[in-house]
């Protein structure tokens, strides 16, 4: 494969990489909104606590704990293509299942938790493998270019696709809702399942021993090397606080605000155009200004701009908007640190230790999500709404301050790490 770089405009023709990114886009959407789909299920329909809300959200996000170092080694052993179409294929069932469940009679939390945890393990695969793919599918010279489509795609869904969910959640039944969350990922399936490049497997089918072994050598790359350390620690940090935040956040919002769930969801909506205008940053101010100043600039604005949200109250315009800005300025701010973190990644990393290094620092850093989680319905519970959400935003200031005292600040305008 060359390794000169095409215009933006010939990779954009390239039939494979628009069938990974749609397929990708279409998987990050059905798994946002179903990430929201079961918590409001759980609040509206069943009148969950703040405790079990949060243990449903630990419940979810446990896979990445349990299962990303194993995934990396299998990422790393099969074509990322075929990982990812049946990941997506479970995530069809699964809410079709839960829909199936609402026509036979009205499910209880236990339902919810099993597919819960099983959305998560597929999402677990998914993600490692299409981080991995583009390495397989562009030339390094083009992977920035490839980066910044795919991180649009998915910051949009980040917050796009909770908006979504709670759309669904306030326009149709319950039963109605999960369905239509599973048909992003049967679209993601048909796109990737077109895919037709070959990939060139980076390490063959290897007995279990050996896989233990793969999986090593991945924990011993990212911990000896000092930007990946960090990367892992900033991401941690961020993750454990964002978890707890978002589970009083999904509280907050409908409970102590008032608002109703097509609001919710406007509101959240708000950070997919931010997305969109800091992909568009990515792929210029890091050039411009040196990646460990677009990194720790960008996250301060990102995670300190979320101190605001405790600070609004009623069901007012002015509550709306002060929200609205709020998601699209965290949009637009997150998307430059994930683009810039993932470019980081991949400079450094060999092709054949890309599964392995993807799963290994998403296990360090949204292994605590869950913890995250507990703590957030934890907080909520002992200090109220408000205060709960003010503590948990506080703690995502600890993010950029691991960024300012780690080598990622000291990266210049090339990734020379």
């Amino acid at each position: 494969m060359p390794s000169r770089s095409r215009p933006s405009h010939a990779l954009l023709r390239d039939p494979d990489f628009r069938r990974l990114w749609a397929g990708q886009t279409a998987s990050q959407f059905g798994a946002q909104a179903t990430q929201i789909v079961l918590p409001l299920i759980a609040v509206l329909s069943l009148d969950a606590s703040t405790g079990r809300l949060g243990a449903l959200r630990a419940v979810e996000q446990a896979p990445i704990l349990l299962f990303s170092l194993f995934a990396g080694a299998w990422v790393d052993r099969r074509r990322a293509r075929d990982v990812m179409v049946l990941a997506d294929i479970g995530r069809v069932l699964v809410p079709t299942v839960v829909a199936l469940a609402y026509l036979l009679g009205t499910p209880g939390l236990p339902v919810l938790f099993v597919a819960a945890f099983l959305v998560g393990v597929f999402g677990v695969f998914f993600d490692v493998a299409y981080q991995a793919s583009l390495v397989r599918l562009l030339p390094r010279a083009e992977l920035a270019r490839g980066n910044s489509a795919l991180e649009g795609s998915r910051s949009a869904a980040q917050i796009g696709g909770p908006a979504l969910g709670g759309t669904l959640v306030s326009l149709l039944s319950a039963p109605a809702a999960a369905a239509a969350s599973g048909l992003f990922f049967a679209l993601s399936a048909l796109s990737l399942g077109r895919i037709r490049r070959e990939e060139a497997v980076p390490t063959p089918p290897q007995p279990s021993a050996t896989v233990r072994r793969q999986i090593r050598e991945g924990l011993r790359f990212v911990v000896r090397h000092r930007a990946l350390r960090a990367v892992g620690l900033a991401s941690a940090v961020f993750q454990f606080s964002f978890a707890a935040l978002m589970t009083v956040y999904l509280l907050f919002l409908p409970r102590e605000l008032r608002l109703p769930g097509a609001v919710v969801g406007l509101t959240l909506a708000a950070a997919g155009p931010g997305a969109i205008l800091g992909s568009l940053l990515a792929a210029r101010l890091p050039g411009r200004y040196g990646y460990g100043r677009v990194l720790v600039v960008a996250a301060v604005f990102a995670d300190g701009v979320m101190l605001c949200v405790p600070l609004a109250h009623g069901s007012t315009a002015t509550t709306v908007w002060l929200l609205v800005g709020v998601n699209f300025v965290f949009g637009a701010c997150g998307q430059l640190v994930d683009v810039a973190l993932m470019a980081v990644r991949q400079a450094v990393t060999p092709v054949r230790l890309q599964g392995r290094v993807v799963a290994t620092i998403n296990v360090v850093g949204m292994g605590l999500t869950p913890l995250g989680s507990l703590l957030g319905g934890v907080l909520a519970d002992a200090w109220g709404l408000r205060l709960g959400l003010l503590v948990a935003a506080a703690g995502l200031a600890l993010s950029p301050v691991c960024m300012a005292l780690s080598p990622l600040a000291r990266l210049g305008r090339r990734l020379l790490v």
